[in-house]
């Protein structure tokens, strides 16, 4: 190879920032052209809303302008009749311009804005998926998934002690990791299915559950094993917030809360302390315990013994309708596959 096609010294380095530069200037115009795009529509909308207010026009009015525009921009999408309404109700939902062009809102795709319309009526909910869609750059999908399953109801609703065995900073950001209770509706199975195909389901589908338990969540390992002078600890589920910087530990019970339960975890959380955080650099390890149902009152005074930071949260399937709910795997299905894949123990 010669001199020429290795390049002179410092090269590499140079093309690798203008790649950078270059991708970072193409989101930037992207980001623009959506906001120009946005706020044409805001004003489309507010103009046939004007109109409609002051001069009596009636919805037929929007089929004709819907027929016009397409009939002038025929290369152009977007000049429907359903269109132009959810203009108009982007003017009707924001009502100021250029406060709209300012907002989390105005950094989404239209298709996005179409969704927070059409299901949501309460403008401080709209912002709020509006923030975290724009904040953690969820798929339209993806919101559609999190405002069925009121995300902004769960997130940090469930149980804990972390008041208690936190400083008061750390333990609002602790509690903003959990929810309650964690919908898995996400699995959508359907018809029959033999157990196999539920099991590698369950595999995959794994996944995709870190969605669930929110931005930031990193997979670090399943039926995680430590020994312990001998004896064997198995955590079932074991993640990682990238932001927070701390493990979280997840154990999963097939039936209701028991006290117990809150002793095992707290026993996985404190060997996670101890054998892989590292206290200069990571937040202390917190555990969530999902249950089918619990007791309200005895998680109160099992959180109150235990002396490890914890929550308990229920998980439930209830999003789906009768039919799908059935077609799903039990919770004892699941705890089987939790059982299946190991990963190297850790030993003392």
């Amino acid at each position: 190879m010669s001199a020429y096609e290795v390049g002179p010294d410092g090269y590499g380095e140079l093309l690798s920032r203008l790649k950078e530069r270059v991708r970072a200037s193409r989101v930037r115009a992207a980001r623009s052209a959506n906001t120009e795009l946005l706020r044409l529509y805001w004003s489309i909308g507010r103009d046939i809303l004007d109109r409609q207010e002051a001069a009596g026009w009636g919805t037929k009015v929007v089929d004709r302008l819907a027929a016009d525009l397409r009939a002038e921009f025929p290369d152009q999408r977007g000049w429907s009749r359903r269109n132009l309404l959810y203009m108009r109700s982007v003017a009707q939902a924001w009502p100021d311009g250029e406060a709209f062009v300012q907002q989390a809102v105005a950094q989404l795709p239209w298709g996005h804005v179409t969704v927070l319309l059409s299901r949501l009526d309460d403008a401080t909910e709209r912002d709020w998926y509006a923030a975290q869609a724009a904040g953690h750059g969820w798929s339209r999908a993806v919101l559609e998934n999190q405002i069925a399953s009121k995300v902004h109801q769960r997130i940090g609703a469930a149980p804990s002690n972390f008041p208690e065995l936190l400083v008061p900073t750390d333990s609002e950001l602790a509690q903003q990791l959990v929810r309650d209770p964690y919908v898995f509706d996400h699995l959508g199975l359907s018809g029959r299915v033999h157990e196999r195909d539920v099991e590698q389901g369950l595999m995959d589908k794994l996944q995709e559950t870190l969605l669930e338990f929110g931005h930031g969540m990193a997979f670090v390992g399943r039926q995680v094993r430590f020994t312990v002078d001998g004896d064997e600890l198995i955590v079932d589920l074991l993640l990682f917030h990238v932001e927070q910087l701390r493990y979280v530990v997840v154990e999963l019970k097939i039936g209701q809360f028991e006290p117990a339960h809150v002793g095992q975890l707290g026993t996985y959380v404190a060997l996670v302390d101890d054998r892989l955080r590292k206290p200069d650099r990571h937040s202390p390890t917190v555990g969530i315990l999902l249950v089918a149902g619990r007791n309200e009152a005895i998680v109160r005074y099992a959180l109150a013994g235990a002396s490890a930071p914890l929550a308990v949260a229920n998980y439930t399937y209830d999003n789906l309708p009768p039919a799908e709910q059935a077609a799903l795997p039990r919770a004892d299905q699941l705890q089987a596959i939790l059982d299946l894949d190991t990963t190297a123990p850790h030993d003392s």
